[in-house]
């Protein structure tokens, strides 16, 4: 899963990114300090695969990875490639979903590039780039199958869709907000809409917000009413938090969450949610080799998944022994769940689960 961190500049989105990967990269109080995109690449939490381990006593250990790009600031003209534009816009083409960082918190210290704080307009202003954006290749794409239509009647039906979603975007509308038919999903994911992507609102709050409650915060409760308008997931985070627990231990790391009635940090927030979002799951492998975690989306089936491992399981599929975690953990290791005859043997056609673990059977 790769994830684009957007936001104004000195929003608090470079701070967040270096609390979140521990990647060093600069952030100061002035616009612009993100220039060149950094990224990070940071392990997925699951105790399920550290329960494995213990289990298994592996010589390789390897967990599923998130990859976290910090994207420069954008400022008002990007799509017309004013400031840093054209590099933003193409940086958020390669990533699957976008953690768009909001300031929602007063400081006097820190200057805000408008002037004020204000995340309607803030949230406006990102998004309205990327339709503008959209806009353009829906017009290109409008032509290509006006053209089409010509000679191939089945493509009229496409064109009408398309610019009716052109005129849902002229409104001010991200794509991702269209009430879709199937056929129109179908059309849609083969246009590249910037602002189909999912989005995670990271609304970026102070301590003292957290002590009293988010929801005491008017421009968390802004943020969170624009989330739900377009299908959007909201997570308040604060960047200066973050930073903080980074280099915490794990005993330390909690007990400072408990005081801001947190259960998990900025991180573990952002993957489930991602994860939810992109729709991900992910399967287990278990040996002395390795115990391993592998993502892939859900819906996915058995030999499809085996192709994770590698491309020729996928064609040499003969079946998969699989057995859900949950009731391998109450079985205590594999031998007593082969004893009770709990270890499944599942055909082409099985649909993988949210923590299968998976012995794949092949013959290349």
């Amino acid at each position: 899963m790769k994830i684009g961190m957007v936001g104004l500049p000195n929003v608090g989105k470079s701070t967040l990114f270096n609390a979140l990967t521990n990647a060093g990269a600069q952030s100061a109080n002035y616009p612009f300090c993100t220039i060149e995109k950094n990224t990070g690449v940071v392990s997925v939490p699951d105790e399920r695969l550290d329960w494995l381990a213990k289990q298994y006593d592996p010589d390789k250990f390897t967990p599923a990875t998130l990859e976290i790009a910090d994207i420069a600031g954008l400022v008002k003209g990007a799509s017309k490639g004013e400031g840093l534009g054209n590099k933003f816009l193409a940086d958020i083409r390669e990533v699957d979903a976008i953690i768009h960082v909001v300031r929602c918190f007063e400081d006097d210290n820190i200057i805000h590039v408008d002037g004020n704080i204000n995340p309607k307009r803030d949230i406006e202003t990102i998004n309205l780039e990327l339709i503008f954006s959209d806009i353009e290749i829906l017009d290109r794409r409008i032509d290509k199958s006006k053209k089409a239509a010509k000679s191939d009647k089945k493509f009229t039906a496409e064109v009408e869709f398309l610019e009716k979603l052109k005129i849902f975007l002229e409104e001010g509308n991200s794509a991702r907000g269209y009430e879709y038919t199937e056929t129109e999903k179908e059309i849609v994911s083969t246009v590249p809409l910037l602002s189909l992507k999912p989005v995670i609102y990271g609304a970026n709050l102070s301590e003292n917000d957290f002590k009293k409650g988010v929801e005491k915060n008017e421009n968390f409760n802004i943020v969170k009413t624009i989330a739900e308008s377009e299908k959007s997931a909201v997570l308040p985070v604060c960047a200066e938090t973050e930073a903080q627990i980074s280099d915490m231990t794990e005993e330390e790391k909690v007990m400072f969450l408990s005081d801001l009635g947190l259960e998990t940090s900025g991180l573990d927030r952002i993957i489930s949610t991602g994860y939810a979002l992109l729709g991900l799951i992910s399967f287990l492998t278990a040996g002395k080799q390795e115990v391993r975690a592998w993502t892939i989306t859900k819906g996915t089936k058995a030999p499809q998944a085996a192709g994770k491992i590698h491309t020729d399981f996928e064609r040499g599929f003969i079946r998969a022994e699989i057995i859900s975690f949950d009731t391998l953990k109450e079985c205590g290791n594999m031998t007593v769940a082969k004893e009770k005859g709990l270890l499944r043997l599942e055909g082409k056609d099985y649909i993988m689960q949210d923590g299968d673990v998976t012995l794949f059977r092949i013959n290349v």
